[in-house]
């Protein structure tokens, strides 16, 4: 891509977006805070919608490819747009989602392996993607996570083994430099809504497979590690305390460091940024396709943010 065409692309997203908020402030698509927020100001509500028109962007551009994942793309944001403004039945957001990432499965080829490893990317693709909406609460977090994500995933396009168009993740990458310029502040002018935050799962989780597919390194789902950590996590501590895990609730660590630390959005946004960060260079130039010393790292990840939670949070909190 030029940079010219870069350019264009980038200054069309900020038109689109502008575009959004008058939309939005016009049909009062807004976010209120409540109980369970880590906001106290009403919100505009589904900025992230540009990760999927991002997505489409490249679609036409490319002469359409990855019709079948762009097809998934579409639809999962199309269904979580609408539940950011009317809340669907979770049987009919979850029949959408499930057809989604069936088509992400077909892009991969994945019905061409072993049976088995279809309830295991089921599991593994719907599990991400919900934790990754869970982990949508605070300025920053969002946008800063995945752009950290797709700036791997380019690096490793370019200097270790090319998996997807580098075009692709520059798309995907402007459409999270846009967001951030209105969400990475300490007063937001929009957040991610649903829509936006499915819709990047989506496509992280569909480029973190395609590279696992491409290389057979499995080390790769690491660049998730910060997050996974934080929703795996909670739940078990929500499972110990007999709650129920599929509540909203104000569990998780960056909620409890913003909301009863008092520290700032960013603030935390920038420490998982950084966390993550450090994690993503280990996987790169130490861990390599290593799988014993990935699983080392992971449990020493496990422990490490274990006593850091119960020496801030304290049993009684974590455990009831």
């Amino acid at each position: 891509m030029t940079f010219l065409a870069a350019v264009t692309i980038l200054f069309s997203l900020f038109a689109i977006e502008l575009i959004y908020f008058k939309v939005a402030d016009h049909f009062n698509i807004i976010d209120k805070p409540n109980a369970r927020s880590s906001h106290n100001s009403i919100t505009l509500r589904g900025g992230g919608v540009i990760f999927c028109l991002s997505g489409i962007i490249f679609f036409i551009l490319s002469g359409f490819q990855f019709q079948y994942f762009i097809i998934g793309l579409i639809a999962i944001a199309t269904i979580s747009f609408i539940d950011d403004i009317l809340t669907l039945n979770n049987k009919i957001r979850l029949s959408v989602h499930l057809i989604a990432v069936l088509l992400m499965f077909y892009q991969w080829n994945l019905f061409e392996l072993a049976w088995y490893w279809i309830p295991i990317a089921l599991i593994f693709v719907i599990g991400t993607i919900n934790a990754y909406n869970f982990m949508d609460g605070i300025n920053g977090i969002t946008g800063s996570y995945s752009l950290l994500a797709i700036a791997t995933l380019y690096y490793i396009n370019n200097y270790v083994v090319t998996f997807i168009s580098s075009d692709f993740l520059i798309v995907v990458g402007l459409s999270l430099l846009v967001f951030n310029f209105f969400n990475f502040r300490k007063r937001a002018k929009c957040f991610a809504g649903d829509v936006g935050s499915v819709s990047i799962a989506f496509i992280i989780v569909y480029l973190i497979g395609q590279l696992i597919i491409k290389t057979g390194n499995f080390n790769y789902i690491l660049f998730l590690l910060v997050y996974g950590l934080d929703a795996v996590i909670t739940i078990f501590f929500r499972l110990m305390k007999k709650e129920n895990i599929f509540e909203a609730h104000r569990s998780h660590f960056y909620q409890y460091l913003t909301n009863e630390r008092g520290w700032s959005h960013l603030l935390v946004s920038v420490g998982y940024f950084i966390v993550q960060l450090i994690i993503n260079s280990a996987i790169i130039f130490l861990l390599k396709d290593s799988f014993y010393m990935a699983i080392f790292f992971v449990f020493v990840s496990v422990v490490a943010f274990l006593i850091i939670r119960f020496l801030t949070e304290g049993k009684r909190k974590l455990l009831g």
